[in-house]
């Protein structure tokens, strides 16, 4: 027969889990709510705000998605090496469509096109999915899981994601956790 310990050991690793995420959670939650509306002394927006953001932490608790994934405070250093990379994607994508307006109509060659992706977890494809989304030009159209479907409004920006640049920065990104 197995110890009464044996059998809530787990329950309770796994409860501590989401204690962590539920406190971490309200925290940011109550940050944002303080840098939004700077009222920390009006008499009942302050309450107001705290049950809110109680309100919201015991929603996402009954919704069971406070995890790894749904609150990803993992990825925070990760991503500030991210953005600036993906920032500079967007400016020379930016200088590639400004280009092909100037050039007019006849410039352009649309398409539908499919990348084979190497994430291992849905946040990671998401992401890979919004940057692509985000470079000016193409558009995640389709995603599943080893693969990508985007349209590019050009063959030079098809190549600019087909090269994988974009695919292998995203994967070590969802590894840096």
């Amino acid at each position: 027969m197995k110890s009464p310990y044996a059998l809530i050991l787990p329950w309770l690793i796994k409860e501590l889990n989401v204690l962590k995420y539920a406190v971490s959670l309200s925290g940011i939650m109550a940050a944002i709510w303080l840098l939004l509306s700077g009222q920390l002394t009006h008499a009942i927006l302050a309450p107001l705000g705290a049950a809110s953001v109680a309100l919201t932490v015991y929603l996402a608790y009954r919704m069971r998605i406070l995890d790894r994934e749904g609150l990803p405070i993992h990825l925070l250093i990760p991503i500030l090496k991210y953005l600036p990379w993906l920032l500079m994607e967007v400016v020379k994508a930016n200088l590639v469509v400004a280009r092909h307006i100037v050039l007019g109509r006849k410039s352009l060659s649309p398409r539908i096109c499919r990348l084979d992706t190497t994430q291992e977890t849905d946040l990671g494809r998401v992401f890979l999915a919004n940057s692509i989304t985000l470079t000016p030009g193409t558009v995640t159209v389709y995603v599943r899981e080893k693969e990508v479907w985007f349209y590019a409004l050009t063959e030079e920006l098809e190549q600019g994601v087909l090269s994988g640049e974009m695919d292998r920065r995203v994967t070590r990104l969802e590894g840096e956790s």
